[in-house]
């Protein structure tokens, strides 16, 4: 399959990033490849995005988080410029691992010392995954509006992803896109806004991710989800949630905060983006939750 095109809009983030900032495609020894972002240097952490997205949302942490530290911001497998795995699809256990077991292979071979591992809603998942499955040592966990932790999931919400946010996007246009989808209104939320619609409407399919993901979040019953096991996670959880999340409840969190065994919960005045409405809440919480497991 021929690999997706940067739009200009990624591109020109990336070249204001670099060269702190590389793009580098690693292969995997399965086959297939994913993209990461690397910066930085020191202990190492995981960047994940959310359905649809690409490692460059993060575009506001990137340099931030690399002073001190080794940043990895990685393409979710079938989104951005990663490829998507072979293997059955056919149940959400699969679907978990489609988007799980490549970037378990990848930080095998990139990063085999401990790492804080942040994920945004579906990267949130992932990143819980992968602390369960206890083959990359997770030594810490910052969860943002993360899937994974409860059965819940706005019916709207299940609407939407199966109607196709990218079939939505190339359909409507970037105006009626941004009227439908509002950004934050700062000169950062355009930028979000503005990468956020180009990574959904390129013409490139991403026809096997979503449908792993719609296995993950059905339009009927209980989501995907891990609460049962959450009281064996052992790394230490920073809980970053949207008071206003209209996809997954505040509730969810509330819980999970309980179940696991060494969590924080921040609560925001925000949507299902905090860390994208609310970076100079967010990326304080966040350096001081690394400095503390950094600490000897």
């Amino acid at each position: 399959m021929k690999a997706p095109a940067v739009g200009p809009v990624e591109a020109a983030l990336l070249a204001q990033l670099a060269p702190a900032v590389v793009a580098k495609v690693h292969w995997l020894p399965d086959g297939g490849a994913l993209r990461v972002l690397e910066a930085g240097a020191g202990p190492t952490v995981v960047l994940l995005h959310g359905r649809g997205g690409a490692a460059s949302q993060w575009f506001t942490y990137l340099t931030v988080l690399a002073r001190g530290h080794r940043v990895l911001a990685v393409d979710l497998p079938g989104f951005g410029m990663s490829s998507a795995p072979d293997g059955p699809l056919a149940t959400a256990e699969d679907a978990a691992a489609f988007f799980t077991a490549p970037v378990e292979s990848l930080l095998a071979r990139l990063a085999p010392g401990p790492v804080t591992v942040v994920g945004h809603s579906l990267g949130g998942l992932v990143a819980l995954e992968l602390a369960l499955r206890g083959r990359v040592p997770v030594e810490r966990l910052a969860l943002v509006d993360a899937m994974g932790l409860g059965p819940e999931m706005a019916p709207k919400a299940r609407l939407f992803f199966h109607a196709g946010p990218e079939r939505l996007a190339r359909s409507l246009g970037p105006w009626a896109w941004a009227r439908m989808m509002p950004p934050p209104r700062t000169p950062l939320g355009e930028r979000l806004g503005a990468l956020a619609y180009e990574l959904l409407s390129r013409p490139d399919s991403r026809a096997e991710a979503a449908r792993a993901f719609n296995l993950l979040a059905p339009l009927a019953g209980p989501v995907f989800h891990r609460a049962d096991r959450l009281g064996s996670v052992t790394a230490p959880a920073l809980l970053v949630w949207g008071e206003r999340d209209d996809t997954l409840p505040v509730s969810t969190a509330e819980q999970a905060a309980r179940r696991l065994p060494l969590a924080r919960l921040l609560r925001l005045d925000a949507g299902h983006s905090p860390h994208q409405e609310h970076p100079e809440r967010v990326l304080p919480e966040l350096k001081a939750f690394l400095a503390a497991s950094s600490a000897p």
